[in-house]
């Protein structure tokens, strides 16, 4: 069994492989999960870890447990790059892209170790996080709390690639399955490329279980170019990390259940 802390082996395409460890630098391609059910000295103390902007889109959630959930997801994203790069996790400065997507600032020259500037991706549904994170590539992470679905193939038919709904439609009593597979998969390619919503779900597709994931039909890129992993984080809860290299492997770690307890750079 590996302990914790430890880095352990890479993960299989099954993505089911976890193990509990907590963030130290390394070169390559990463998958956190994190739980993000609280209490409420622990989340007192993520909150104390997110900046002005960080607290004020916290404030504007209606529901109490999604603002939850935010604090909980954007604490333990910083408390894994702060990990990663040496550095508190209250230090660290983010700038948006123009499709919304975030990046560290200001680490080119600060980063410690040779590390070289991170790329990451968070996603939280439910009581669940994932943040990816590579070293070298464009990553992008997706995860979905399953809920009943009785319209997966209407859905599929108004957003997703035809190769995709051919396949859904001949799923049978696995459509469900197969379909938070194939959106999750979606999702994570849309958020690695960076491209956000002026990419259409509808203009790439991918596999559908029990097809090996892989990436098909991406317009002026090479479906090889890319790495997709199916991801099975918890119970009830589907993801996928997308990377754009060909054929990486991507190592899989849950952060401490103490994770919001432990002492920070």
């Amino acid at each position: 069994m590996r302990g914790r802390g430890t880095h352990p082996t890479t993960c299989s395409v099954s993505g089911d492989d976890w193990s509990e460890a907590a963030p130290l630098p390394f070169r390559g391609h990463a998958v956190w999960h994190i739980a993000l059910d609280l209490d409420a000295e622990r989340r007192a103390n993520g909150t104390r870890l997110l900046n002005d902007d960080e607290r004020d889109r916290a404030d504007r959630f209606l529901r109490p447990q999604d603002r939850d959930r935010f604090i909980a997801s954007h604490a333990a994203l910083r408390i894994i790059l702060g990990g990663l790069l040496g550095a508190n996790p209250r230090s660290l400065t983010f700038a948006i892209s123009p499709t919304g997507r975030p990046s560290l600032t200001g680490w080119d020259a600060l980063a410690r170790g040779g590390c070289v500037p991170l790329d990451f991706n968070l996603s939280h549904s439910g009581d669940h996080a994932l943040v990816a994170v590579s070293t070298t590539a464009r990553i992008g992470v997706d995860i979905e709390a399953h809920r009943p679905l009785s319209d997966a193939l209407r859905i599929a038919r108004a957003h997703f690639h035809p190769r995709e709904i051919a396949a859904l439609e001949a799923a049978g009593p696995n459509r469900e399955a197969a379909f938070y597979a194939a959106w999750t998969a979606k999702e994570a390619v849309v958020k690695a490329s960076g491209a956000g919503l002026s990419q259409p779900l509808d203009g790439f597709a991918v596999t559908i279980p029990p097809v090996a994931p892989a990436l098909l039909d991406v317009a002026g890129t090479p479906s090889t170019a890319w790495t997709l992993i199916r991801l099975a984080p918890a119970p009830g809860a589907t993801g996928a990390v997308a990377i754009e290299a060909s054929h990486v492997p991507c190592r899989l770690w849950r952060l401490p259940v103490d994770w919001m307890n432990r002492p920070m750079a």
